[in-house]
């Protein structure tokens, strides 16, 4: 049986700015759009938290039967220590996607119906990652659907469920943390290069190469700030305050552009996140007072 904490320590806690920050500047940028639904942004974060922990533990079950975490560099995976049983992880990665798909269903009910297919798809994108028998994680697309699903979807999600309304604020937005959320993904399946070339898992990093990988990141992680002068032009003067992220975002890429491997690589995991969700942070404040 595993511990309680060995089960938070699989649901990556780590990962949960790639769940906070798309839906914390959608509220932003449904701010700078009109007037905000509070009670849909709360729901909308349940939706986004309980799909990042449904697809952690999913990955978690699918990777272990295959053997691709028998030598995990990266923290504890519980399938793939042999914590806790495949069963007890798959049912967790179920409930937890099943509390997503109910606050969901809410939503699109109460704004959209169409809402429904978008959920149904992002559902089925959660548990193909890396489950049944042929997942798009092991085929190099993680990094698209990190940007679609955690990116576009979220952002604009939010914006449209709580504002009622998308513009290009909002979509601008939705790419910014969309390059965040991949940029997560890139340094970590950096990391694993070795064990997933040894184990099959042919990521996005196995296909580029590791220095054309860290290229990808670096590149990632300029798009954002890119994009923080480009709102500063819509919104004058409020808009530069997301560039209170560069230090982290500095900070991130030094042990990437210093041809760092393994373990010396997770510090970037967890700065990448937390510069994310300063970002989205400073971001909707300044677009919620613009």
């Amino acid at each position: 049986m595993a511990t309680v904490s060995q089960w938070i320590e699989g649901a990556r806690p780590r990962t949960l700015p790639n769940a906070i920050a798309p839906v914390v500047v959608g509220v932003g940028a449904a701010a700078h759009a009109g007037e905000v639904n509070w009670w849909k942004a709360a729901l909308a974060l349940v939706v986004s938290i309980a799909l990042i922990i449904g697809v952690n533990f999913a990955n978690d079950y699918s990777d272990g039967i295959r053997g691709t975490d028998d030598d995990r560099v990266g923290p504890l995976r519980l399938v793939g220590s042999h914590a806790a049983s495949p069963k007890s992880v798959k049912a967790a990665a179920f409930g937890c996607l099943a509390v997503a798909a109910a606050a969901g269903l809410v939503l699109a009910i109460t704004s959209a119906w169409w809402l429904i297919l978008i959920g149904a798809v992002c559902l089925l994108g959660a548990w193909f990652y890396t489950g049944g028998s042929r997942p798009y994680g092991y085929a190099g697309f993680g990094e698209v659907a990190v940007f679609v699903f955690f990116g576009l979807v979220a952002v604009l999600g939010t914006q449209f469920v709580v504002a009622g309304t998308l513009d290009v604020t909002g979509l601008l937005c939705a790419i910014a943390i969309g390059c965040f959320s991949s940029a997560v993904l890139v340094v970590n399946n950096l990391r694993d290069i070795p064990t997933d070339t040894e184990s099959g898992k042919v990521t996005l990093a196995v296909r580029l190469g590791d220095q054309h990988t860290r290229t990808l990141f670096v590149g990632l992680l300029i798009v954002p700030f890119v994009i923080t002068f480009a709102l500063t032009i819509f919104l004058n003067s409020w808009a530069p305050v997301g560039l209170i992220a560069v230090p982290l975002a500095f900070f991130a890429q030094r042990p990437v552009i210093s041809g760092a491997t393994g373990r010396a690589l997770i510090p970037s995991l967890a700065t990448t996140g937390l510069a994310m969700l300063v970002w989205a942070l400073a971001t909707a404040l300044a677009l919620a007072l613009a």
